[in-house]
């Protein structure tokens, strides 16, 4: 019996990726930006790049940079402030769509989720000519475009979703699993951050065929717990379901400042604005926590995060604030502080566990 026969789950995966979602969205719902260098959030000024179109992305432009820095890149890139509300009454639709075809639909966030369409609603075989279908009527239907990866597992759909973006799809089909993993670059492994790609190549290994070559003795000293997770899923080994109800694991609010603040006396009127929001979203979704951590980001960019368990679930701004006041006086601050936020984890959600069914179909 050959290692695939030895490894795979008879599952079919999609994962549906919208194409740039935020910017394409404001691109539909504005014309006079089709076809430009178009960034959601930030400004020349302040803040960071929420998300950038295909044609900002051409110049370096990606989420998470300065906006100083996106403008640096590309001069005539045009900003836009985001519209969250905008983006997830379109999600919705989008979801509307993946839940005609099955109800094992796991979103990661608005713009992708996971579909398992073993069994579906169809009765349609062929995992390819679903995400085809849905891809087309997510165009006709919502006016945008979105890619797709389709395999026996999430881990290697959700790669495989990134290879013909935008407006792509890819099947990995079960006997080309591991050629496919083989020859995959290691930094394009997803949960292979960059300075575990840096540690990775320090250690000879840069492709996916690089990676199975190690021993997992040799994984775990070097990567601990990661280690295991890096031997299982270069031989095709992921298990995890697709969960229709993603179980919230944190829940988190912060700002960005207008201008820079040096002074804690400041900032705690800024944290308990932002506790006030914070109970809103956990009382919105009947949560509560036992772990505050306090979020710093400084005026330098650099970023330093403070936690504090209690023995006892809370959700009170009043309970939020006086925690995180006390994370913020901890210890001296390092610099002028630009972000502020608090998230609370370790919450009262009990994880349920869904029975997934395996069966041998075409892809």
């Amino acid at each position: 019996m050959t290692e695939t026969n030895l490894t795979y789950n008879n599952r079919k995966i999609i994962h549906v990726d919208m194409d740039a979602f935020y910017a394409s969205v404001e691109q539909m719902d504005r014309p006079e930006l089709r076809g430009k260098a178009v960034a959601v959030g930030g400004s020349e000024a302040r803040g960071v790049v929420a998300a950038a179109s295909y044609e900002a992305r051409k110049f370096g432009v990606r989420s998470a940079l300065s906006g100083a820095l996106a403008k640096k890149y590309c001069p005539d890139i045009i900003f836009v402030k985001p519209r969250f509300e905008r983006y997830k009454e379109i999600s919705r639709k989008v979801q509307a769509i993946f839940y005609d075809y099955t109800d094992l639909v796991e979103p990661l966030s608005l713009d992708e989720a996971y579909l398992d369409v073993t069994i579906n609603k169809k009765g349609n075989p062929s995992a390819t000519l679903i995400a085809q279908e849905i891809r087309a009527r997510i165009f006709n239907e919502v006016g945008l475009t979105a890619s797709a990866g389709i395999s026996v597992n999430k881990f290697v759909a959700k790669i495989a979703s990134d290879v013909n973006k935008p407006n792509g799809q890819k099947t990995v089909h079960p006997d080309e699993v591991l050629a496919f993993l083989e020859e995959l670059p290691i930094k394009k492994f997803y949960g292979v951050g960059k300075v575990t790609t840096e540690k990775m190549y320090q250690l000879g290994i840069f492709t996916g065929l690089d990676l199975r070559a190690k021993e997992l003795d040799f994984l775990e000293k070097y990567f601990g717990k990661s280690g295991k997770f890096y031997y299982n899923v270069v031989r095709g080994i992921h298990n995890g379901e697709v969960k229709s109800e993603r179980i919230a694991k944190s829940v988190a609010t912060e700002h960005t400042f207008d201008e820079n603040l040096s002074s804690e006396i400041f900032m705690e009127d800024k944290l308990k604005v932002i506790a006030e929001q914070l109970e809103k979203r956990l009382l919105r979704q009947n949560l509560a926590g036992k772990t505050v951590t306090l979020k710093i980001k400084y005026s330098d960019f650099t970023q330093q995060t403070r936690s504090k368990t209690v023995l006892y679930f809370i959700a009170n701004k009043a309970l939020l604030f006086e925690t995180a006041k006390e994370l913020l006086y901890q210890e001296r601050l390092k610099n002028s502080v630009r972000l502020l936020g608090i998230s609370v984890t370790n919450l009262n959600t009990e994880v349920k566990k869904m029975v997934v069914v395996q069966l041998k179909f075409d892809f």
